[in-house]
């Protein structure tokens, strides 16, 4: 359990035994904020939630404060996100992350190339060749003896579903063409 979940079921907790203390009630009170807290922790996260609460995507969440996309993957979707480690973004060259960091406008066509509308999960991933983004390019999908590569990452965990969407790790940062690469 982590320490947000923590920190939320003691302050149920507690809440509930004063509570409880006071009516006289107190194993009534003290399962139905078990249950409570049990929902909560359930409760499928969004996109954005999961990233930040899940360890190896503080780059990630940065670059998605950065370029102000919280509140759009966090909203409805569904996306489909290839979002890469905290280890593909540091295997940038050098001052690549600073610069891209530095512009708004290329983070937010960077980050929205890892983002696919709609929900697709890993057994529809491997059947498809392409797929386009919401950044409005394609990605290139292959499987090469069972190993899934968008573009030139590899996917290396699949099907962290969301309540928006759905989250596939990869191991590179991805990056859509331009007129100085293409």
């Amino acid at each position: 359990m982590n320490f947000t979940k923590a920190l939320v079921a003691s302050a149920l907790m507690a809440g509930t035994l004063a509570t409880s203390a006071c009516s006289g009630d107190q194993s009534a009170k003290t399962d139905d904020a078990a249950q409570a807290t049990a929902e909560t922790a359930a409760a499928p996260k969004t996109i954005v939630e999961t990233a930040i609460a899940t360890e190896g995507f503080s780059t990630l969440v940065a670059a998605v404060q950065a370029a102000d996309l919280v509140e759009t993957l966090s909203g409805e979707g569904p996306f489909t996100v290839f979002a890469p480690t905290d280890e593909a973004f540091a295997a940038l060259p050098e001052g690549t992350l600073e610069a891209v960091l530095a512009d708004k406008a290329l983070l937010t066509a960077i980050l929205t190339y890892h983002v696919v509308p709609g929900k697709v999960m890993a057994a529809d991933v491997v059947t498809l060749t392409e797929a386009e983004t919401v950044q409005g390019q394609k990605v290139a999908i292959k499987v090469e003896d069972g190993t899934v590569m968008i573009d030139n990452a590899t996917v290396s965990v699949t099907d962290i579903e969301c309540s928006n969407g759905v989250i596939h790790v990869i191991d590179a940062v991805i990056l859509p063409e331009t007129e100085s690469n293409s």
